[in-house]
């Protein structure tokens, strides 16, 4: 028999690996070739926030704590939710950003997606070391199934080699919206692999005490030491200030394991409805496939209820059905 040739290699030792050390857009928040994760609730500034950076990144010059952008730098920002003209590009203009060298995709005949080819194309031709997706909810395919097959892990995965090919930092801003009957649950970002896939996670919070000072707070850190918490001030009336690097009562914020819990917990929540929605289902299935998409049995059932999912034996198998729904409903 013969050995394999090289193309058909399928393994190599590690010995064979180059080391390369890890490069940052700003250390140790944002990376170049990884994916960020930014969020917050709606309306924390967290748009406000990358804008500004942004700025700095077109020009030069230092970031709030002291970090150094030696040569100017192109950057992609797409943002679905606001006007180009009225409100995108005066933003752009107000943090002193250098507008010959931010791009955005021209979506007006096709939404821009996650694994839409016209990002890469953006990239290669522009050479932009920055790419912005504002928020991450507007470029989610709409597939009921992205979580129960793994196509979001999937999808990250090529935007995440995709960042690396080019040396290309990517921020999603991604909204945390609560969730009804708690306020320590958020909902909203559509998938857990975007929190567990992500190399930097950081957080953009208001004071309890003083609304228009904010905080953007590491909360996951993968790749370095977690970072000191920024603070910036931000309102109508006086637009946007840096304050720089400040203290923040850790406490405060979840922790990266906290924040992953909750996103599971979400997604599953999120995922049995979706699936109940349609008609009641084999228990054991539904369970069956959210670990396959990698959340816990206890996660799921703990899930169950908090949605109040009601359970019946029929022919021997244990199934679900949402709260309020009748027998008759099925397959409407």
């Amino acid at each position: 028999m013969k050995s394999p040739t090289p193309e058909h290699a399928v393994y190599e030792y590690y010995s064979s690996v180059q080391e390369k050390e890890v490069e940052w857009l700003w250390y140790p928040y944002i990376p170049y070739g990884k994916l960020t994760l930014l969020q917050g609730d709606p309306g924390e500034g967290k748009s406000t926030f990358m804008v500004n950076v942004a700025a700095v990144i077109t020009r030069g010059g230092t970031l709030p704590d002291g970090f150094e952008i030696n040569e100017p730098q192109n950057v992609i920002y797409q943002c679905t939710e606001d006007d180009i003209s009225d409100t995108v590009k005066p933003r752009l203009l107000a943090a002193g950003a250098d507008c010959s060298k931010i791009a955005y995709i021209i979506d007006d005949e096709m939404a821009v997606t996650l694994d839409d080819e016209r990002i890469e194309e953006t990239i290669r031709q522009t050479g932009a070391r920055l790419l912005i997706l504002d928020p991450i909810q507007s470029f989610l395919v709409q597939d009921g199934d992205m979580l129960l097959v793994g196509r979001m892990r999937s999808t990250l995965g090529k935007l995440s080699k995709m960042a690396a090919r080019y040396k290309c930092a990517v921020v999603l801003i991604g909204h945390m919206n609560k969730g009804s009957g708690s306020k320590d649950l958020y909902r909203g970002l559509g998938s857990i692999d975007i929190a567990a896939i992500a190399r930097s996670g950081l957080m953009i919070k208001s004071d309890e005490s003083e609304p228009s000072l904010r905080y953007m707070i590491p909360i996951k850190s993968s790749l370095a030491f977690q970072g000191s918490a920024i603070s910036f001030c931000f309102n109508k009336n006086d637009g946007f200030r840096w304050k720089g690097v400040c203290r923040y009562k850790q406490e405060k914020a979840p922790s990266s394991s906290d924040s992953l819990g909750i996103y599971k917990l979400e997604a599953a929540c999120d995922a049995i409805h979706e699936i109940l929605s349609k008609g009641d289902a084999l228990g054991s299935e539904i369970v069956s496939s959210l670990v396959t998409a990698g959340i816990s049995k206890r996660t799921v059932y703990s899930a169950k209820k908090k949605l109040s999912i009601n359970s019946y034996r029929k022919n021997g198998s244990w199934f679900w059905r949402l709260p309020g729904r009748k027998e008759s409903d099925q397959n409407e």
